[in-house]
């Protein structure tokens, strides 16, 4: 009895531990990485962060899984920004931006909250690009709002359904249990070894340039509301873009694809070719040894399919 009470005791004080930690490297990460744009407010009351930079015809970037607006600060919105005027968006619940009340949004209500933003702030019909998740967001904007953006821009993008499950992490994460008890272990405890090394792996095969994990800042990542975010994200996916798929073949807007030929997250053969086969007025561009960030590996690729995008569109 006094052995059960006394480990009782130990669990109790390392639950506590566990929270005190990961409320402190919470605060320690907002702290370290506060808003670096503006907020609009939508009909709803929720709150959306954008940073905006430069002129010229409207871009609007749509970040990833895990991400934020600060993917595309380290390097991509100053390349546009001579040309474009850029609004980069913090997906809801990610970044500085509001979760919806019920936490994690599906694709279509996130393209309704993310192009309310946009028409916000002056963007009527921009280019709309979006990235990996990012990238199901975009198409399910082009999908559900067609006469609102000018042209579409997939990045690597989730666009169709694919064979196997969820990885493990999401499948914990993403349940009742897991969200409660698993991420604040992982807000706690994860190692700054571990996040170098997951952020290398979404680079693979190419290096993480030098400086972008202390620009990007996944410690914001790792707050407990945006992991519990993005597990129900990655959970929901699937069913989502089964439901979007039958509207391609009916997408009206010029369409440019890019893809790394040796993407092993979202591979090129299960996403982008089936949409550039499906999708009306495509163009794929595939790169050769180029791997789930070709912003990063190979920006002048992705700014000539920007480039191509806006002149087909008639915005350049």
């Amino acid at each position: 009895m006094k052995l059960a009470l006394s480990i009782l005791v130990l669990l109790a004080v390392a639950w506590l531990l566990t929270l005190w930690r990961a409320n402190a490297r919470e605060a320690a990460a907002e702290a370290a990485y506060p808003p670096s744009g503006q907020f609009v407010t939508l009909a709803s009351g929720q709150r959306i962060h954008a940073v905006v930079s430069g002129s010229g015809p409207d871009i609007v970037l749509i970040h990833g899984a895990s991400g934020s607006v600060r993917d595309w600060t380290f390097e991509m919105r100053d390349r546009l920004a001579t040309r474009y005027r850029v609004i980069a968006l913090d997906r809801p619940g990610f970044g500085w931006s509001d979760p919806f009340p019920q936490g994690a949004g599906t694709i279509t209500e996130q393209a309704g909250a993310l192009q309310e933003a946009a028409a916000l702030l002056g963007a009527e019909r921009p280019v709309v690009l979006g990235h990996s998740y990012g990238g199901a967001v975009a198409i399910a904007w082009a999908a559900e709002r067609p006469d609102t953006l000018s042209a579409l821009v997939m990045l690597a993008g989730v666009s169709h359904t694919w064979d196997g499950g969820i990885d493990l992490l999401y499948r914990v994460t993403g349940r009742s249990l897991g969200a409660a008890i698993a991420v604040p272990l992982l807000t706690a405890w994860v190692s700054d070894g571990y996040v170098a090394r997951t952020i290398d792996s979404v680079f693979a095969p190419q290096p993480a340039p030098a400086g972008y994990g202390a620009h990007f800042g996944p410690a914001m990542t790792l707050r407990r509301q945006t992991m519990r975010i993005n597990a129900a994200e990655r959970v929901g996916l699937y069913d989502e873009i089964a439901a979007l798929m039958p509207s391609y073949a009916t997408l009206p807007m010029p369409i440019e694809i890019v893809h790394g030929g040796a993407d092993d997250i979202v591979p090129v053969r299960i996403h982008s070719q089936p949409l550039h086969e499906t999708a009306p007025d495509t163009v794929l561009t595939v790169l050769d040894g180029i791997g789930h960030m070709p912003h990063h590996s190979a920006p002048e690729a992705v700014e000539a399919a920007i480039d191509r995008a806006a002149a087909r569109a008639g915005m350049r």
